[in-house]
Formats: structure tokens, C-alpha cells, sequence
């Protein structure tokens, strides 16, 4: 027990306010008809600029205001042109990089944007491309767009490869291809990066040891995840990602105080749960609204996307039903050496993510 928890504990310590990391990079990849090609990434300024600084052995800027921010990310140009990799046929394209545009608030410790832009030439005779970015360290989608064909979303993990891409005759994706492209992402949007949705589940699997009203929760989470996910995609609901995020984290802090107040599980619990994943449909739709769903197959990638959800959702569940509570759920110990210990390094992080997401809005 004390090996479980200190590896929660460790767990829990490195966690960032945010832990929406799919999405937070953005690529569109451009073939136009003039032989030129031109890609724009859309990402966090200060977190490009911390990443730049650490690969040269630099410590990492902090409060900055926006004109030192935007000069230093000007000095980094070439440095950054180094991590994009545009292929023709296997032969690197020269690119040339700028900063687009820099759109900072006042505040620059609130969410911000920067657009980099890189552009090149097209072999005359080149017939694929591939792109490459790494200094995106979560799955990102590149949108690839070519003259006269539908714009096409790849998503890929960090510094994998997109590609290779025909720049003629290009296909738009199956209709396999987008379930299991989604299936994937909503997967990988909780495992591993879904941290707090993660823990949320964890707080539910925490007060009791039978799977029947687990399942009944789960059950009800899903419920109440899948519609808000799809009247948010869908333009009919819709909370900012300023009061949706800290009610998130007030929710993991809240199903994880129960567990330690209360032994049995109350008749409301599975009402609870369902309200509180109504808010984290909204969550996971704010991961997808911007990002190029495509338009002949958003319903498909919808459900895909939601099902991977739940299936990481069972799997975190499997793992810590396996691990933990089959083998010492029958204990005298396992409430005051497991569930409460635990629960209450849930409650600590879900109300420290509260206050920080609070205070970065």
C-alpha cells in the first residue's frame, strides 16, 4: 500500500493546471497551384519559447510582456525552422519562417495563441509530401489542403510523420479510417492525456468495491458526456472554457470529498456524477470544435471519438479494479489505507486546479 501511494502521489504532483493537451497545435499544410506551399501553426507562445530554451540549454522565460515575448520568438526563427520537416518525394524542402501573427492579451499568463507561418517551393515533378513538426508533444492535427480537393485531417502523435501525402488525386479518408481515426483520439484524449477526466473516474471507482454500481456510474457519466458533447458540436449549448474548466476540476474535488465523508455510496451519487459529466462533455468538445471535423462524416467522428472515450474510461477502471481492489477490497485496512489516502490526494489536486484554472481565466 504505501508503494501505491507513493507512485499516486507522485502521479498527481506534476499535473498542470490544464490537461486538455490534444489540440493545443494546430497545422495547415497548403499545396497551391503555383508550386508553392505554405504552412501555418497555430500554438502557445510561451510554451514554443520554453521548449526552444531548453533544447539550447537555457532557463525558461516567464514574465514576459508581450514585446519581449514577440521579439524573443523572432530571434528564435531559425531555430524553429529546424523542427519543420516538408518532404517531397523524400528530399527536404527549404523553408522560409516568420511570425505570422503574435495575438497575446494584456495578461500573458492567460491563453494565448501565435501563428507561425513557413513557406517553400514544390518540386516540379514532386508527387507526395510529408510533414513533420517536433516540437508538438501531444497528438495535434495537421490540416492538408491541396488546389481544388477537400481539405483532409491528419491527426498524429508529437513528432510522427503525416505523409506521404499525393499532391494529385488526393482521396478524402474512408469512412473505417475516420471511426478508427477518432476511436483513437478519444482514447488518447483521456490516456494519457485526460488527467483530470481520468481522476474524475478514479473518484468514482474509489467508494465502492463491487463493479455493478461502478458500472451504474460510469453509466450515468457517459450519459450525461455524450449529449453535452454532441449539442456543444453541434452549436446548441455552449459554456466558455473559462467557467467550463475550474467547474471540471470542482467536480473532481467534490466526488473525491464524498468518498472520504461518506462510507456507502448515497442514493444521489449516479444523479451527481451525471450532472457533473455533463460538464465534461463540454470539456471534451471544446478539444474538437475548432479542429476541422469533416463535414460529410461528422457524425461518424463523433461517435468515434466518443467511444474511444468511454473505452479509456473501462480501461482505467480495469486497471485499478485489477490491480488494487480485487486483491484487498475484502480488507479490514482497504477503506483507511486505500480509499481515503487516495481520495483525498484527488481532492487536493482537483481544488488546486480549480484555483489555478480560476485565476488563469
Amino acid at each position: 500500500m504505501k508503494r501505491l501511494m507513493i507512485a499516486l502521489t507522485c502521479l498527481l504532483a506534476p499535473a498542470a493546471a490544464t490537461a486538455h493537451e490534444i489540440g493545443t497545435t494546430e497545422v495547415r499544410l497548403t499545396i497551391h497551384g503555383d508550386r508553392t506551399w505554405s504552412a501555418s501553426i497555430t500554438t502557445g507562445p510561451l510554451s514554443l519559447l520554453n521548449k526552444l530554451e531548453a533544447e539550447a540549454g537555457l532557463p525558461p522565460s516567464r514574465n514576459l510582456d508581450q514585446d519581449a515575448l514577440r521579439q524573443a520568438l523572432d530571434h528564435a526563427r531559425n531555430a524553429l525552422a529546424q523542427h519543420i520537416d516538408v518532404r517531397f518525394d523524400g528530399a527536404r524542402s527549404a523553408e522560409a519562417v516568420s511570425i505570422a501573427s503574435l495575438d497575446l492579451p494584456a495578461d500573458i499568463t492567460r491563453p494565448s495563441l501565435v501563428v507561425i507561418s513557413a513557406t517553400g517551393t514544390v518540386p516540379s515533378a514532386a508527387t507526395a509530401v510529408t510533414w513533420q513538426y517536433n516540437l508538438a508533444y501531444s497528438t495535434y492535427a495537421v490540416v492538408f489542403l491541396a488546389a481544388g480537393r477537400p481539405p483532409r485531417t491528419i491527426w498524429i502523435e508529437g513528432d510522427d510523420t503525416a505523409g506521404p501525402l499525393p499532391l494529385a488525386g488526393v482521396m478524402p479518408p474512408t469512412h473505417l479510417g475516420i471511426v478508427r481515426q477518432y476511436l483513437a483520439l478519444g482514447f488518447l484524449h483521456i490516456v494519457p492525456a485526460g488527467l483530470d477526466h481520468v481522476l474524475f473516474v478514479l473518484g468514482i471507482f474509489l467508494l465502492t468495491t463491487s463493479l455493478r454500481p461502478i458500472l451504474i456510474q460510469v453509466t450515468a457519466f457517459t450519459l450525461a458526456h455524450s449529449l453535452t458533447l454532441g449539442l456543444t458540436m453541434y452549436g446548441l449549448v455552449s459554456l466558455p472554457p473559462r467557467v467550463v474548466e475550474p467547474l471540471i476540476a470542482a467536480s473532481i474535488a467534490y466526488v473525491a470529498i464524498e468518498n472520504v465523508v461518506t462510507a456507502r455510496l448515497t442514493p444521489w451519487r449516479p444523479v451527481v456524477v451525471f450532472a457533473f459529466g455533463l460538464l465534461h462533455g463540454m470539456g471534451f468538445a471544446g478539444v474538437l470544435k475548432d479542429l476541422q471535423l469533416p463535414r460529410g462524416e461528422f457524425l461518424p467522428a463523433l461517435v468515434s471519438f466518443n467511444a474511444g472515450i468511454e473505452l479509456a474510461q473501462l480501461s482505467v477502471i480495469g486497471v485499478a479494479f485489477l490491480t488494487v481492489a480485487l486483491w484487498y477490497r475484502d480488507k479490514s485496512w482497504y477503506r483507511a489505507r486505500v480509499v481515503v489516502p487516495a481520495s483525498l490526494l484527488i481532492a487536493l489536486t482537483g481544488l488546486v486546479w480549480t484555483v489555478q484554472r480560476t485565476a488563469a481565466r
